[in-house]
């Protein structure tokens, strides 16, 4: 009986990865798709996975769309290709075309149009992941300018503040702002009561309360020893190791300070008091500067005792808040890259498929909305990747048209074949190395 669970799980998992993988790739080589038919050259594949076809239909282009047996990636195979991958000309099929026929292939597309069509696929994941980041925000709002009280979270303490109370003050310092409340917050010594000066009903009142920023679960990060331990979110946090919390602000160097050695939490649930046992894990954090930062954590999140409320964000607002999520994203990944590269952080912060694969899983879990969120950020990375200059990715791709574009030639083709070659080894290689870190770091 208790293999039914793990086997109900890593069914999940899988599952939520391949429809991650699945939404992700058909993304990205729709890309492809579109943009060479824009640009004249004709698709005579699109396949959703590799190997046997179990689903094909014909559109009244010629395009057949597939989708095939081995969900774990997919193509567009344009006229004239040699292989999936676009990276010779079928000499046999290209040798019966004419001139006009030629101009529909990828090999005998002007350059400007092979370019634009290979740049494509990385552009349209960057693409969804703006549109879905947008979306999020337009939907979901963003934070009122004030510190306004909304749904107040359940506490072990009593609370007097109340729904719609309009914090003015904290511990007698002014907070016009939500800004100037956050950074009030976060300059409090842990106390067990604070004095909030409120508006209500055209009253101006000062009440108690906890601290603004409480010892309370926001959020559990994925892969932490929080959520592997079972914390939930809006879990309490009463003491670690015998000694009293009374402020998240409190955790961090309370748990960092055990070194990686087991920590005794003392958690509020809902009335309840749980006993836990925790091991920190070792993270490395990226910092504002670009550098990063290893700790000792737990995996909790922090957050204010209660909801803020929100108001409506417009489209005009919400895509540039959205491509500067992608731009932290990137930043981020190749600031990690570059530093796991000079052994400043640990090789182990690179997952492979078997880690993003467990990722999907729980962020599937959490919900539909954390799903697709999930799947914007792993887009945003799949665009990332392919643009590095790697024969046999996009990157390399066009790294091969920059050199045409100064040479006035392509690669030669036993070049071009050795370099194919290479980045298939080089590709194969990282992911060996990504699984090895999801098997044993």
């Amino acid at each position: 009986m208790g293999l039914l669970p793990d086997f109900g799980n890593l069914l999940f998992t899988v599952g939520a990865f391949i429809v991650a993988l699945s939404i992700i790739v058909t993304v990205h080589e729709y890309g492809h798709y579109i943009v060479g038919r824009w640009s004249g050259i004709h698709a005579e594949v699109f396949s959703v996975g590799f190997g046997p076809v179990l689903f094909k239909r014909t559109d009244k282009r010629g395009t057949q769309w597939q989708i095939a047996a081995l969900p774990f990636g997919g193509y567009v195979k344009f006229l004239g290709d040699a292989n999936a991958a676009s990276a010779g000309a079928d000499e046999a099929v290209m040798s019966h075309l004419d001139a006009g026929q030629r101009r529909h292939t990828m090999h005998g597309a002007p350059l400007w149009a092979r370019a634009a069509t290979i740049f494509a696929g990385p552009a349209f994941n960057f693409l969804f992941s703006i549109a879905v980041f947008a979306g999020f925000i337009a939907v979901q709002g963003l934070p009122a300018d004030q510190p306004r009280v909304g749904q107040i979270f359940p506490l072990p303490q009593a609370v007097a503040l109340e729904e719609g109370d309009l914090i003015t003050a904290v511990d007698g310092r002014p907070t016009p702002e939500l800004s100037d409340f956050y950074t009030v917050a976060n300059e409090i010594e842990p106390v067990a009561t604070v004095p909030y000066t409120v508006e209500r009903d055209g009253a101006v009142l000062t009440v108690e309360g906890p601290h603004p920023i409480p010892a309370r679960a926001a959020g559990i990060a994925l892969a932490s020893a929080a959520r592997d331990a079972g914390m939930l979110t809006g879990d309490v946090v009463l003491s670690v190791d015998g000694a009293p919390v009374l402020a998240f602000s409190q955790l961090p160097p309370l748990v960092g300070a055990a070194g990686g050695e087991p920590v005794a939490l003392e958690i509020w649930r809902g009335g309840e008091v749980i006993d836990l046992s925790l091991t920190p894990r070792r993270t490395d954090l990226p910092l504002a500067d670009g550098g990063f930062e290893t700790r000792w954590l737990i995996g909790l999140q922090s957050g204010t005792f209660f909801e803020h409320p929100v108001r409506n964000v417009g489209l005009t607002e919400a895509l540039p808040l959205a491509v500067g999520q992608i731009g932290t994203i990137v930043s981020n990944s190749i600031s990690g890259l570059y530093h796991m590269i000079t052994g400043a952080i640990s090789t182990c912060n690179l997952s492979g498929p078997v880690g993003i694969a467990e990722t999907s899983g729980e962020m599937a879990k959490d919900g539909l909305a954390s799903f697709i969120w999930f799947i914007a950020v792993l887009s945003t990375a799949v665009g990332l990747l392919n643009l590095f200059p790697i024969p046999i990715l996009d990157g390399g791709h066009l790294v091969f048209h920059a050199y045409e574009a100064v040479r006035g030639k392509p690669p030669s083709d036993r070049v071009m074949g050795a370099l194919m070659t290479t980045g298939l080894v080089l590709l194969g290689a990282m992911m060996l190395f990504a699984l090895g870190n999801d098997l044993f770091c």
